[in-house]
């Protein structure tokens, strides 16, 4: 059974970084696309960053060049490096796994609280 486990979210004053990390158990290849979602208070899910298994990267329009998606496949890891956090990067923090034959996967989720 496929697992992934957030791990990383917490109190960050506003302009500083982060760092989240999706760890996967079992074979990280059965996904096609690893995405990172946010649960932004009030707010609809919303797509942060996702990626490929051949490292094809999309950010959602909000990022605006501040966060990286990237993979490390031998430690079956998805990570996020946020930079200049701000109090609207606040939300549960979820990653998500697009299997290859269809459906998807996510973790519990981390929080991310942004102060100003």
């Amino acid at each position: 059974q496929v697992q992934l486990v957030e791990s990383g979210g917490g109190l960050v004053e506003a302009g500083g970084s982060a760092r989240l990390t999706c760890s996967v158990s079992g074979d990280i290849f059965r996904f096609r696309n690893m995405v990172w979602y946010r649960q932004t208070p009030g707010n609809q899910r919303e797509l942060v960053a996702s990626i490929t298994t051949g490292e094809k990267t999309v950010y959602g329009d909000s990022i605006q060049g501040r966060f990286i998606i990237s993979r490390n496949n031998a430690k079956k890891t998805v990570s996020l490096q946020m930079n200049n956090l701000k109090p609207e990067d606040t939300g549960i923090y979820y990653c998500n796994g697009e299997f290859l034959w269809g459906g998807s996967t996510s973790g519990q989720g981390t929080q991310v609280t942004v102060s100003s």
